[in-house]
């Protein structure tokens, strides 16, 4: 498995059914094979961790991540000291502290688990979440305004603040300020006590791809630090840092951070913290999510950080930071019931741009534009970050979704990797084309006065140009074929040591080579899950999933049913249900065998 995507396509699949080309993922098999004679491992699992670029005295460490060995020196990151100095000194004196965070599931995770740890010794804390529509993104200086007359002393800004320099000065003289952020940092840090970012001009720190929540854990435990060693804590109980690690794993997987290196451990940890329910507001959620199982990184990303978002979009913006705080396990619950609804009516308000920005966004892509910019009126802008996430996929392109409304668009961008998004819209701020503007590689947000979008969008394809170049349906990367026979409870539960999945490492992808469908039948909301039985020419049998699938493509060659020996592509899972453990192939492709 050693070909790149100039070699044959795999299992000769040079289009499949949704226009992709099938390719093998790059990998020395010469290492894979020294990995798994080394720590004992089935070939396979050798070969995918070769694929990732893990060589052989890397191999534990990535199969079994600790903070013990992947925690870094906070005190890397710039201005931490000054910031753990300055929190430790509100605890030593019980002071009264805002927290400022943003209301997606990063900002949510940061704000609770900052407020969480203030309080428990002993700072008195005010949450404070602006509203999307009134406030806008970060802070505005009535907010903070506010707050100092509320009579906090110390502000701390999570997820926002490394470019509200104007805003944070109505604190001036007030209160002190303290930001714990990570998106790009366009000029110098705002003149306030301490910016802690890693995405700083002159952090040196290269920790460029961890989110907020895991500025504040560093932020935390350099501050449970500084007062250990200063002895406060000789008669006092220490803070459990650890049981904070189920707040960062959230964040880390819904901001869709790289998880490799200290964002990996951060979440195979925190997974552990979450599987053990000691926090009432995610417990319930999960709950309500009917999640059975231990917690995935998939259930992070699809069932609890959609709802958790979901508020902040088009609901109240701090019901998710109330969940995270909530303490008592019924009111939690009710919560939790809040949240699903909303996001049962987020969906609904999605649907409704959906349609219409595919529309759209399939003409400029037929057009070669290397940059899709997408503006509707009265497009609610809670949910074009979304849109924008399911035309980024859809057509492998940078997607920006604006909704318009009092001459003004406001929208939210979605990158592919090796395209910064972020850079562009920071750079079409500062050209004077938009408003506002701001974020990272893989995400923005901006808004621009309408009649505008012309411009703005000749901008975009000029500055990321390259992209023009990328393909409308990406190559699918496999990294294995098997007959249906092959694809056992084992081979599930092997592929699964590679967990957690996400960006940088992606869930491996295996064919399954010349299925026949003898059951298909739609199931779920409105039908758009494809549930299918398949056999092998060979014998055996798997059950098959398929998700989002509508009436696409691979809806219909799934419901067929005509027993024609058909190809697949998906992942392969080890899935429990009443005490057993059985094999299913989450489908992503299909192609005519």
């Amino acid at each position: 498995m050693d070909g790149t995507a100039d070699a044959a396509p795999v299992l000769g699949v040079a289009r499949s059914v949704t226009g992709r080309r099938w390719v093998w993922r790059p990998a020395d098999a010469r290492t894979g094979l020294g990995i798994a004679q080394r720590l004992g491992l089935p070939e396979m699992v050798g070969r995918l961790l070769a694929a990732r670029g893990i060589g052989i005295e890397a191999a534990t460490g990535f199969l079994e991540p600790t903070l013990r060995a992947m925690m870094p020196d906070p005190s890397a990151l710039m201005d931490m000291e000054a910031a753990a100095d300055r929190l430790a000194a509100a605890v030593r004196s019980g002071e009264h502290v805002a927290v400022f965070g943003d209301y997606d599931v990063d900002g949510a995770c940061a704000g609770a688990l900052i407020s969480r740890l203030l309080r428990d010794l002993g700072c008195e804390v005010t949450p404070y979440v602006p509203d999307r529509l009134k406030e806008g993104y970060g802070p505005n200086a009535p907010a903070i305004a506010g707050l100092c007359d509320r009579g906090a002393t110390l502000i701390v800004c999570v997820d926002c603040g490394i470019a509200a320099a104007e805003a944070l000065a109505a604190a001036e003289g007030r209160a002190d300020v303290v930001v714990l952020d990570h998106h790009k940092a366009e000029g110098p840090a705002p003149r306030i006590l301490a910016a802690v970012n890693p995405n700083r001009l002159d952090c040196t720190s290269g920790l460029h791809n961890v989110c907020a929540a895991a500025v504040a854990f560093l932020a935390g435990a350099a501050t449970v630090r500084t007062l250990r060693r200063a002895g406060w804590f000789a008669r006092r109980t220490e803070p459990d840092m650890l049981a904070l690690l189920d707040l960062v794993a959230l964040a880390t997987v819904c901001d869709v951070m790289p998880l490799v290196g200290f964002n990996r451990a951060l979440v195979a940890q925190g997974l552990k913290v979450m599987a053990r329910r000691g926090r009432p507001g995610i417990a319930a959620l999960l709950d309500v999510t009917g999640a059975r199982d231990a917690p995935t990184a998939h259930t992070l990303g699809f069932l609890l950080g959609p709802r958790i978002n979901a508020s902040g979009r088009i609901a109240e913006p701090d019901l998710g930071l109330r969940l995270l705080l909530c303490e008592d396990p019924v009111e939690a619950r009710a919560i939790a019931e809040k949240l699903d609804a909303v996001n049962r009516r987020r969906q609904e308000v999605e649907s409704e741009v959906l349609g219409a920005a595919h529309a759209m966004a399939e003409a400029q892509a037929d057009a070669g534009r290397a940059v899709l910019l997408l503006v509707g009126e009265g497009w609610h802008p809670g949910v074009v970050g979304i849109v924008a996430g399911r035309m980024k996929e859809r057509f492998n392109r940078p997607a920006c979704v604006a909704g318009l409304a009092d001459g003004l668009a406001k929208g939210s961008g979605r990158s592919v990797p090796g395209v910064d998004l972020g850079a562009a819209v920071i750079a079409a701020r500062q050209a004077g084309l938009l408003e506002t503007g701001g974020g990272h590689a893989m995400a923005a947000g901006f808004s621009f006065r309408a009649g505008r979008a012309e411009e703005v969008h000749a901008f975009f394809e000029e500055r990321l140009r390259h992209a023009a170049l990328l393909p409308t349906a990406a190559d699918l990367l496999v990294e294995g074929a098997i007959n249906v026979v092959a694809a056992q409870t084992d081979l599930a539960q092997e592929v699964a040591r590679l967990a957690p999945f996400g960006p940088g490492n992606e869930e491996p992808i295996l064919a399954i080579q010349r299925a026949r469908v003898v059951k298909a039948d739609r199931v779920g909301k409105e039908g758009a899950t494809i549930r299918a039985i398949v056999e092998g020419e060979d014998g055996g049998r798997l059950k098959t999933i398929c998700f989002r699938a509508k009436d696409g493509p691979l809806a219909q060659a799934l419901l067929a049913q005509d027993r024609v020996p058909m190809h697949l592509c998906g992942h392969l899972r080890a899935e429990q249900w009443n005490g057993q453990v059985t094999p299913s192939l989450q489908v992503v492709d299909a192609a005519p065998a």
